[in-house]
């Protein structure tokens, strides 16, 4: 068979080959706490669960618009007003099964032989990977201890260059728990009216989930930018729905017919039940989601005093998401080799930085999204292993 040599420049995501290896291990009878996979250990709050089963039973069976239906579309606008104080028009709001897509597509759209595109190193690996599989030049954004893990405005306008057509940014951050502050985010808008015919992907899936008084600063409150911004949100993160497959994006309106375009040549629709809970999750009770932050919260505060006692780490303090990355070269160990000894020799799921691009190396990333039961566990383990 003869196949696009494209395919050999796509990358994957190592937390799940981790999540694998660490199912394995208990298959085979061995204890592991999985402090890896990066998802809520919450179940989907019960109303959400109630709107797909009363969907399915009124006989929601069929295809939706490939936008995604009408009333759900309405109610992202209503919860992007309620929540960022910005009117965004239903008809720039588009469905997708999970966000993965929004990345996609919009990576699809900017990236071609020739072209550059910044995304964040550490960051979500499928940032790099699809931005390789088009042919166009990965340009890192490093985030890194010194700002906290996130960028500057100074840092990504240094960047850009006459081919760069699309720039990538995550806040509060995967892998690093970096939160952007507002006074380089108002900066950064500033400096982009220089280049005017490069775009924006703000991802903004963990934008309810932040820490010590920081307050989430979406892109779109920035008129000067919203012809050429997409946003990136859903209900994985805020909602426990990871497996539902549920996200949305806000799109330039010259853009939305064209990733319908795509979402017609690709999935067709999002299904139907889904979408009706999607709207039980933005309308209905959020006392769920509070307590599952603050819960976050709690962890948050266990675990970063933990790490710091730790032989050879030294962790900051996230902003936001559900994530640690300590810093390990005390250590000396190099990451991957650490993530797999705290495996297989203690019995701890974690992801090496590595998985999350170049600069990565010399951290470990730790998803707090486990009891602090488990938390505390884990660390006496990790300890157990360094000294012995």
């Amino acid at each position: 068979m003869q196949l696009v040599s494209a395919l050999d420049r796509l990358g994957t995501e190592t937390a799940f080959e981790v999540l694998a290896r660490a199912d394995a291990l208990q298959r085979q009878g061995k204890s592991v706490i999985n402090l890896g996979i990066g998802q809520p250990d919450f179940k989907t709050p019960a109303h959400i669960v109630e709107a797909a089963i009363k969907a399915l039973r009124d006989g929601h069976h069929g295809y939706t618009p490939a936008q995604g239906i009408v009333p759900l579309r309405e109610a992202v606008a209503r919860d992007l007003q309620r929540r960022h104080g910005v009117d965004v028009n239903p008809d720039a709001i588009v469905i997708w099964p999970g966000g993965k897509p929004t990345m996609f597509f919009s990576i699809l759209i900017f990236g071609q032989p020739g072209a550059e595109i910044l995304y964040p190193d550490p960051g979500f690996p499928i940032y790099r990977s699809m931005i390789e599989f088009t042919g166009a030049k990965p340009v890192p954004i490093v985030q890194n201890e010194g700002n906290e893990f996130s960028f500057t405005a100074d840092q990504v306008l240094s960047l850009i260059t006459l081919r760069t057509t699309l720039i990538i940014l995550n806040s509060p951050g995967n892998p690093c728990g970096g939160a952007a502050r507002q006074e380089e985010i108002e900066k950064l808008v500033a400096g982009l009216e220089r280049f005017p015919n490069v775009a924006v992907l703000s991802d903004e899936i963990y934008s309810q989930m932040l820490y010590g008084g920081r307050q989430h600063v979406s892109l779109l409150r920035y008129p000067a930018i919203r012809d050429r911004l997409i946003v990136l949100d859903g209900w994985s993160k805020t909602y426990a729905m990871t497996g539902w497959r549920l996200g949305f994006s806000v799109w330039p309106q010259a853009l939305v017919e064209k990733v319908v375009r795509l979402a017609v040549n690709c999935h067709s629709c999002v299904n139907a039940p889904t979408q009706y809970a999607g709207i039980a999750a933005l309308e209905g009770p959020q006392e769920e989601v509070h307590k599952m932050v603050a819960a976050f919260d709690e962890r948050r505060r266990t675990i970063v005093p933990l790490l710091n006692q730790l032989p050879g780490f030294t962790c900051l303090d996230p902003g936001g998401a559900f994530y640690v990355f300590p810093n390990i070269t005390g250590t000396g160990m190099d990451a991957r080799t650490l993530q797999n000894r705290m495996l297989e020799e203690a019995g701890v799921a974690t992801v090496a930085g590595t998985s999350f691009g170049i600069h990565g190396e010399g951290y470990i990333r730790f998803s707090y999204a486990n009891s602090v039961d488990n938390i505390r566990e884990a660390i006496k383990r990790i300890t157990t292993l360094l000294r012995d």
